[in-house]
């Protein structure tokens, strides 16, 4: 099942739907109610996700052009997790860019947290911050949606705990980061955490582990690899995560990046006004912004 929020007038509404000219449907089509996505993904229960499989028969639905598609979680409770240098190609990329990427040792994931008061939906734009930020860049990312509270959880046991994926594209000012010699500033700006189309639940998803992904800038593909190439798995990173802390319900881990981005490039090919944002998962959907208002 594909799980977006959209607004209807000035409402967000959680909503149960399908992409490319299929329609959508709100929750409470069902005579469910939940105040928004997270409060969904915290109280539905099996029998009500079963329902959600088939319309009800006086359903509706809405067409896509009748609602604005946002953020599938507009407000995170929390900051997102992010992993860091977690594509081996990437890492290289990294530490020729700032040396300070990851030894050959490496045996732990790099966690950091990224603040987001309003992640961006699809078709919004990422604001520039002229004068303040000179190398814009773009990662695509796949991103875990916790569906329960996890805690020592194991690796074997990890993916019950998920309840579905998402696209997340992690903004980041390059300037910023250089000058703290640190990623959470840097990647927090406002509007800087791109996220959707939409959450597809883990029942489309069997293996999260090998998935192709891939980032186009104006069509050019600057990005392409697979999940399977990552160096912490998702099991492994909830299994470890969990081990120390709570993973609330509606909690999103980001799982990090290929190479490709813009400062691997010489010269740099950072983000420009105008400039067109496609990050595409294979089984999840494309997520697309524009640069600048």
């Amino acid at each position: 099942m594909r799980f977006y929020t959209v607004k209807i007038g000035t409402e967000e509404k959680p909503a149960v739907g399908y992409a490319e000219h299929e329609k959508i449907y709100l929750a409470e089509e069902w005579g469910f109610s939940f105040q928004d996505m997270t409060d969904l993904i915290r109280r539905i229960s099996k029998a009500e996700m079963d329902a959600l499989r088939k319309p009800p028969a006086n359903a509706c639905g809405l067409d896509l052009d009748q609602t604005e598609i946002l953020a599938p979680i507009p407000r995170p409770l929390q900051d997102v997790i992010c992993l860091g240098v977690n594509y081996a190609d990437h890492a290289k990329e990294s530490k020729n860019f700032d040396h300070q990427g990851p030894s050959e040792e490496k045996t732990y994931a790099v966690f950091f947290s990224k603040r987001v008061s309003e992640a961006v939906g699809p078709f919004g734009s990422v604001p520039l911050y002229s004068g303040l930020v000179d190398s814009l860049d773009y990662e695509v990312e796949l991103c875990v949606v916790i569906g329960r509270d996890a805690k020592g959880v194991s690796r074997e046991k990890a993916l019950d705990y998920v309840f579905g994926y998402t696209i997340l594209n992690d903004i980041s000012a390059r300037n910023i980061q250089m000058r703290h010699h640190q990623w959470y500033f840097g990647k927090s700006f406002d509007g800087f955490t791109p996220l959707g189309p939409c959450i597809v639940s883990t029942d489309e998803i069997a293996d999260p582990g090998c998935l192709d992904l891939e980032c186009r800038v104006n069509g050019e593909l600057r990005q392409s690899s697979n999940t399977r190439m990552l160096i912490t798995t998702i099991p492994q990173i909830i299994e470890e995560l969990s081990s120390g802390m709570t993973l609330k319900a509606g909690t999103l881990i980001a799982t990090g990046t290929p190479a490709g981005v813009a400062f691997s490039y010489d010269p740099p090919k950072y983000l420009r006004e105008g400039d067109m944002i496609e990050c595409r998962i294979e089984r999840i959907g494309t997520l697309i912004n524009r640069v600048g208002a």
